[in-house]
């Protein structure tokens, strides 16, 4: 009996561990915004991030109203994005892929040695800026919404992505634009 239940222990040990070993899967490389990719209901994607700041950056650059700057190219400070999802997200996620794309149009340079909350990103820039620095023209803000719905077992959340564009010497919001991202799936789920 007792070489019985050795044996048996022995082979459900080794069972529980060939299944842990393959559990997750192998692991692999995939195209961030391509459509393997996972999907997650309760949490911003960094494909949800890619597609709200790229509609965004189309639309500022398409826009025209960068070249209303005094001085070319203009001058763009981030100022803050308020976070009013559930979930602890890093803005940067959005704010920096617009500001990579702003300084690589031409049409904008921005900032790093200004920041309204925190310490500037280049906190040794900011310290030695000369005072012929360049004043940003336009300060970009934004805020980012949580709205969730649900039917039966089908849980529906809605991201919001909003920024804007305001010019300083006016305080007048020259460019806005929104962007929605809604996802659907049972509690908690996870596609691809």
């Amino acid at each position: 009996m007792k070489q019985t239940l050795t044996t048996l222990s022995i082979a459900l040990a080794a069972a529980l561990g060939f299944s842990g070993c393959n559990s997750g899967g192998d692991a692999k490389y995939v195209d961030s915004a391509g459509p393997r990719t996972i999907v997650s209901v309760d949490e911003i994607n960094i494909q949800d991030w890619s597609n709200a700041a790229d509609q965004m950056i189309n639309s500022m650059l398409t826009s025209g109203v960068l070249e209303r700057a005094p001085s070319q190219p203009a001058v763009l400070a981030v100022s803050r994005i308020i976070n009013d999802t559930r979930t602890h997200v890093d803005t940067d996620l959005l704010t920096k892929r617009i500001r990579v794309a702003l300084n690589r149009s031409g049409k904008a340079m921005t900032t790093t040695t200004i920041d309204v909350l925190a310490s500037p990103e280049d906190p040794l820039a900011a310290a030695v800026r000369g005072q012929a620095s360049p004043t940003p023209f336009f300060s970009l803000s934004g805020k980012i919404l949580e709205i969730n719905a649900r039917a039966g077992n089908t849980k529906q959340v809605t991201y919001v992505f909003q920024l804007s564009l305001t010019e300083i010497p006016t305080g007048l919001a020259v460019w806005e634009d929104q962007v929605e991202i809604t996802k659907q799936g049972g509690r908690s789920s996870v596609g691809w």
